[in-house]
């Protein structure tokens, strides 16, 4: 619930909750904190409340809320003003403290994609806001761009190149696309198709109404395009695979579409990754009758993220496709928000990804699923095997997805104790940060054990690109606020960590 005034006290501004005063009519700020909410996770703004200096409330009750309501439905309603209403009388809800005072509440839901950005004064690239943290940004021109190009049910992988030729598409990754797709489906009807027909088939190629010619299509680009043609079009596009399973040396592997020494596409490359994830899992095997199976749940779940990860992608924002395999998990990021929402998807039951044509063609492959039920099947796979719980991080300005999948037991509880967690991947030496311990570093003699086994996983989990929020790192450390507080303090004063920003929207990086 986001709003419960038994447990007013209590309550702070977040991303998800904002006061107002409101004591001289409705505050002008009001529609940018609308905008703000509409565009992330939905939230809500409590007219008649003041936010003392330590960040607690206090109720200062409104002195006219029919007026205030009034006011309110009019310029919701006003499309000179907001670009859409997404409320409905329900939305508003009036509270009254044991004092008398009056509150208002207005739920604001997150906006479907289709209805996305909510901007204010008819200015889409300067009236667009999204919620950072207890502040209200301007959404940049890319972010505004990356939510129209998801607004169509056409997705941008559909798009017909008209200036690309077949010419641009690499035969011999075509031609070992077919033949897995042979080998999943040996009787299938495009079978003896030539190749140019069996590309217009699977949604890699479309007719040109302009010249009656066949053209690769921008998903044909990137699953069988070589990288160097794949930018002409995805200028950003970028694959990126890092194992990271030895603290003293940065890489034991790596992969990139940029190397110049493989194809670069997206074909050959979630096939060599998957192969390298899948590779020294500490799985138990399973028998079917005499015979080992090579393929568990957990291989399954892999290739099934691995391919959310493709298929959500948005390869016109920046940073590209990382995929990170530590010594106690599996990291996955892609460019582009969550286009059903995190609590949608962490839900299932709705499959609605950013490139379908890319879907399909890894379905006829035999990867992937279109039930959206492949999240919460991935959940579900760590569960049984008693590992950490999966983490799913959504990062805005660029729009980023982070998926982690920790190879770590859960740790047990006994007696009110508990135990240490048990490895199940490869045996994870002790965490560095540099060639200093952080329990060693210097500055650090009064930081007691926990808080070092607390500062040493964030740093192991923080991407060296990426930059956090506090509540982001609290989720990450399943910790309080003010407790993530300390910890973030302790590594700025070590030089572990960078705070970058204004308060409001303050963020930190990993040095």
């Amino acid at each position: 619930m986001l709003f419960d005034l038994t447990q007013f006290d209590s309550y702070r501004e977040d991303n998800r909750r904002e006061v107002k005063k409101a004591s001289g009519g409705l505050p002008g700020s009001l529609w940018e904190t609308y905008s703000a909410f509409a565009n992330s996770n939905g939230g809500v703004i409590i007219l008649g409340i003041q936010e003392n200096e330590d960040g607690s409330w206090q109720a200062a009750g409104l002195a006219n809320e029919a007026k205030l309501r009034k006011d309110f439905w009019n310029t919701i309603n006003n499309p000179s003003k907001v670009s859409v209403n997404l409320l409905t009388e329900r939305d508003l809800k009036t509270y009254q403290d044991e004092k008398g005072n009056v509150i208002l509440a207005v739920y604001v839901p997150r906006a479907r994609r289709d209805q996305k950005p909510v901007y204010l004064n008819r200015d889409l690239f300067n009236g667009t806001y999204r919620r950072n943290w207890e502040g209200d940004y301007h959404c940049s021109r890319q972010e505004v761009l990356a939510m129209v190009r998801d607004e169509p049910e056409e997705t941008m992988d559909m798009k017909l190149l008209e200036n690309r030729s077949m010419g641009d598409l690499d035969l011999e990754t075509v031609h070992a696309y077919r033949n897995r797709h042979k080998a999943v489906r040996g009787d299938h009807v495009w079978e003896k198709l030539d190749d140019e027909s069996y590309l217009e088939r699977i949604g890699a190629a479309k007719l040109s109404p302009s010249d009656g010619k066949l053209h690769p299509t921008a998903a044909g680009l990137l699953m069988f395009g070589e990288e160097y043609k794949i930018l002409y079009e995805f200028p950003e596009y970028f694959l990126d695979y890092r194992e990271m399973l030895d603290p003293t040396i940065r890489w034991t592997d790596r992969l990139q579409s940029s190397s110049g020494d493989w194809t670069g596409n997206l074909f050959d490359f979630f096939f060599r990754v998957n192969s390298k994830l899948a590779k020294d899992l500490k799985i138990p095997f399973q028998l079917e009758g005499v015979f080992r199976i090579d393929d568990t749940p957990v291989h399954k779940a892999i290739r099934e993220a691995l391919a959310n990860c493709l298929v959500n992608a948005d390869f016109y924002l920046p940073r590209g496709i990382v995929i990170r395999k530590d010594a106690d998990a599996i990291i996955m990021e892609n460019p582009g928000s969550i286009r059903t929402g995190k609590q949608q998807m962490l839900k299932g039951g709705i499959s609605d990804p950013r490139n379908k044509a890319l879907m399909k063609m890894l379905n006829l492959v035999g990867i992937g699923e279109r039930a959206g039920s492949g999240v919460p099947d991935i959940f579900s796979v760590w569960e049984q095997q008693g590992w950490q719980e999966p983490e799913v991080q959504e990062e805005y300005g660029p729009d980023r997805t982070i998926l982690r999948l920790p190879l770590v037991q859960k740790a047990a509880v006994k007696s009110g104790d508990k135990k240490p967690a048990i490895k199940t991947g490869h045996k994870k030496p002790a965490i560095k940060t540099g060639h200093i311990e952080i329990a060693q570093a210097p500055d650090t003699a009064k930081i007691s054990n926990k808080t070092s086994e607390h500062m040493q996983w964030l740093l192991n989990t923080m991407t060296s690109d990426g930059s956090y929020q506090i509540d982001e790192i609290a989720d990450i450390l399943n910790l309080k606020r003010s407790r993530t507080k300390e910890i973030i303090a302790s590594l700025v004063k070590i030089g572990k960590l960078e705070s970058l920003g204004s308060k409001r929207d303050r963020r930190y990086r990993k040095l």
